[in-house]
């Protein structure tokens, strides 16, 4: 992918990789157009924004609102929680719609993607000796729609966890989903390190529309269900700085 930008308007960050120069334009607008919307519909329904707890919404809400609150009704948290991996893939989908074969966007770490070939992406976890070591390779059949890879961190980042691990990465065929869930999960990270895998992993089985999930806390790791590949980088480098098709 040619073309690179970072998109900052307010409290959303992306990082979008994109094959043609046309779609970063189109790709600032969808943020504009979608924030509002959220936006507007939070200024008549404050709990919203402020609830740890998944909310109803009615049936005229936006489409943001909706994705949202059915991300947050999966994985028993407020919808808040899914915020960045839905504009990930709201992003992206727009995108597509429009001709674009090859995108990837990284909203703090929470990724949306469609590429037509092979790509990996970088494990940024904090201090454990895991980080910026392995990623993951996910292949072209599975990321010829829109996919999502999503990070939660109790060590890293200013995004709310309850929980202390380094990272959990969860994967599934929608950002949103894999976003809100890898909240959910990280708010498990307590205790000793090992317990933290094990508590982490056992909330992780109680959510519907995953593919998997990874958890790393310092030196110990665990995964459930059907992630990547898992390959070595040998690149000392965070999570949305590394994406290589190949």
């Amino acid at each position: 992918m040619d073309f690179q930008e970072r998109i900052q308007i307010k409290e959303t960050n992306l990082l979008l990789k994109t094959d043609k120069k046309k779609f970063i334009k189109l790709a600032k607008n969808t943020i504009l157009n979608e924030r509002a919307n959220l936006e507007n519909y939070i200024l008549r329904n404050k709990e919203f924004l402020t609830s740890y707890v998944p909310v109803e919404v009615e049936d005229w809400a936006p489409r943001i609102v909706k994705i949202m609150a059915n991300a947050g009704k999966n994985a028993d948290v407020g919808p808040m929680a899914s915020v960045a991996g839905t504009i990930s893939q709201l992003v992206v989908e727009n995108l597509v719609e429009n001709g674009c074969e090859n995108v990837i966007a990284e909203n703090g770490g929470d990724i949306c993607l469609r590429c037509e070939k092979d790509t990996i992406v970088g494990l940024y976890a904090g201090n454990s000796p895991l980080s910026g070591e392995v990623g993951f390779k996910l292949k072209k059949e599975k990321i010829k729609r829109c996919y999502g890879v999503c990070t939660s961190s109790g060590t890293v980042g200013h995004s709310v966890s309850l929980g202390n691990a380094d990272a959990v990465v969860v994967f599934a065929k929608e950002a949103s989903i894999a976003d809100a869930a890898a909240t959910s999960i990280g708010n498990f990270a307590v205790g000793k390190e090992d317990e933290i895998i094990n508590k982490c992993l056992e909330k992780a089985e109680d959510i519907e529309n995953l593919d998997g999930v990874f958890v790393v806390s310092g030196e110990y790791a665990g995964k459930i269900g059907r992630i990547p590949q898992m390959i070595k980088t040998e690149k000392k480098v965070v999570l949305s700085e590394l994406f290589e098709m190949i």
